[in-house]
Order: C-alpha cells, then sequence, then structure tokens
C-alpha cells in the first residue's frame, strides 16, 4: 500500500522555467518564439529540398533531411509548452506528459548522435573511396544506416524513460528546468537512483562516446586524404562538403559536454543566478542547435542554396 501511495502522490509537476525573473521571461519568450519559427522554417525548407530536388537524392542529403525532421520533432515537444507557460504562467506539467516529454527530448538525442556518426562514416566513404562510392553507400544501405539510429534512439529513450518514470516521487515536484529533462527529474526521486545513472553511463558510452570515435577517425583519414589531394580545387570541395557537418558536431557535442559536465557541487546551490544560467544552457541546447543547422547547411553547400532557391521559385510560379 505504501509503495502504491508513493507513486501516485505526484500527479504532475512544476517547471520553475526563470520564475524568478518576470523581465527575463519577456525576453526569452520573444527570443525563443523566433528561433522556433526560423526551426520549422528553415529545416522545413530543406526537407522539401531534400525530396523534390532530383539532385539532391544522395546519401548526404537524405541524412541532412533526417537531421532536419528530427530538429522539428525535438523542438516541437518542448518549446511550445515552454512558449505557454513564459507566457501564461502556467507551469504545471502532468506526469504522463512528462514522461512523453522526456522520451521524445531522448530518443531525438540518442538518434542525432548516432545520425551525426553514419554522416561522419558517408564523408569518409566519398571522400576516401569515391570510385566504390556508389557500391559501400547503396540506397538499401544508408536507408539502413538512418533506421537503425532512428530504431537505437527509441529503444534507448524507452529504456531510460521507463526506469525514470517507475521511480518514487514522494512530495517534491518542482523541477528547475525549462522542461521534464532526465537528470533534473531523476534528483527528485526518493530512492536509490543508481541503477538509472548506471544505465546512463552505458547509454553515453554507446551514443556519445562511439559516434565521437566514429566522427574523430573518418575525419583523420578525411584530412589526410585531402592533404594528399594535388588539386587545389579539390582540396577546397571536400573541404566545403566536410565543414558543414563538422561545424554542427562540435556546436552539438560542444552544448552536450558543457551541461553534462559541470561540477556536482553545483546541482546544490539554489541561487537565482544559477536558475538563471540552466534555463540560458537549455534554451542554448535546445532551440540553437537545431536553428544554426540548416543555416549552417544552407550558407556552406552551393547544392542546397540552388535546390531552396529552386524550390522557392516553383512555389512562386505556383
Amino acid at each position: 500500500d505504501m509503495d502504491t501511495l508513493n507513486k501516485t502522490f505526484v500527479k504532475e509537476f512544476i517547471l520553475l522555467g526563470l520564475s524568478g525573473h518576470p523581465k527575463l521571461e519577456i525576453i526569452f519568450f520573444s527570443l525563443i518564439l523566433v528561433m522556433y519559427l526560423v526551426i520549422l522554417t528553415g529545416n522545413g525548407v530543406l526537407i522539401l529540398a531534400s525530396i523534390f530536388d532530383a539532385h539532391l537524392h544522395t546519401p548526404m542529403y537524405f541524412f541532412l533531411g533526417n537531421l532536419s525532421f528530427l530538429d522539428i520533432c525535438y523542438t516541437s515537444s518542448s518549446v511550445p509548452s515552454t512558449l505557454v507557460s513564459l507566457i501564461s504562467k502556467k507551469r504545471n506539467i502532468s506526469f504522463y506528459g512528462c514522461a512523453v516529454q522526456m522520451f521524445v527530448g531522448f530518443a531525438m538525442g540518442s538518434t542525432e548522435c548516432f545520425l551525426l556518426g553514419m554522416m561522419a562514416f558517408d564523408r569518409y566513404v566519398a571522400i576516401c573511396n569515391p570510385l566504390r562510392y556508389p557500391i559501400i553507400m547503396s540506397k538499401v544501405v544508408y536507408v539502413l544506416m538512418a533506421s537503425v539510429s532512428w530504431l537505437s534512439g527509441g529503444i534507448n529513450s524507452i529504456v531510460q524513460t521507463s526506469l525514470a518514470m517507475q521511480l518514487p516521487f514522494c512530495g517534491n515536484n518542482v523541477i528547475n528546468h525549462f522542461l521534464c529533462e532526465i537528470l533534473a527529474v531523476l534528483k527528485l526521486a526518493c530512492t536509490d537512483i543508481s541503477l538509472n545513472y548506471v544505465t546512463l553511463a552505458v547509454s553515453n558510452m554507446a551514443f556519445l562516446v562511439l559516434p565521437l570515435i566514429v566522427i574523430f577517425f573518418s575525419y583523420i583519414f578525411i584530412l589526410y586524404t585531402i592533404l594528399r589531394m594535388n588539386s587545389a580545387t579539390g582540396r577546397r570541395k571536400a573541404f566545403s562538403t566536410c565543414s558543414a557537418h563538422l561545424t554542427v558536431v562540435i556546436i552539438f557535442y560542444g552544448t552536450i559536454f558543457f551541461m553534462y559536465a559541470k561540477p556536482k557541487s553545483q546541482d546544490h546551490l539554489g541561487s537565482d543566478n544559477l536558475q538563471a544560467t540552466e534555463g540560458l544552457i537549455s534554451v542554448f541546447y535546445g532551440v540553437l542547435t537545431p536553428m544554426l543547422n540548416p543555416i549552417i547547411y544552407s550558407l556552406r553547400n552551393k547544392d542546397v542554396k540552388a535546390a531552396v532557391k529552386y524550390l522557392l521559385n516553383w512555389k512562386g510560379v505556383n
């Protein structure tokens, strides 16, 4: 009976966000709204361009389309509710709503790690083995690679979310965050969470470290191949096709390590300044990266620019 009481005691969570900074809330609302609209527009245009332009029917743009769709899903799972809480002061989220938000966020983050690794491998094959590229990266192969990324990300999130939401939450239901982030929720559990930390550590090894190793070695071989090229034009072209992906990787992994590598002693500080900093980091991680992805790829890639122009002209004609 006591176990049942404990598990049903918390029916909703309160997301603090920036409740102690009303002026900052207005600024954040405006910034996040603009950034979210840019995310929907930029990633939406990239998806349409990769579907309708035959020149973009290659593995690289297929993965890029997947990345854009993922960014839209990730931000749409949390940004609308964040905007509502900032403007209406409604900060509560139901227990199951929190679980859904946590699941989508974790699944999209895990999948993106794998997709970035797959994209690095694709660039490695394209530059280091160009003659064998159509055979190695056939349609069956790259569709399977993307499917594995989505499936493994989903399974990883199901495991982590179900383990987190089965914990007893006895009294404290205030999350010092904008959204139901897994580490913030785990801190509220009134039981031993060592199993959750162990599974998270395994998850981080599989979804953060392994793709990073693939990316690192892919670019070591790419750099070696580029430096051996005789043609300056060939070197420039190779660099330009890789620079966009590498920029996205640096921003994505940089924000993740900045968020999760902070000293544990900071977690127990309840200062308003820390709360505002947490909010700023969560916005940077959750909104800025998906917004920058289409901008980076469009600016650094002539094929994408041409496809977007064609798409806009075609829509204008119709």
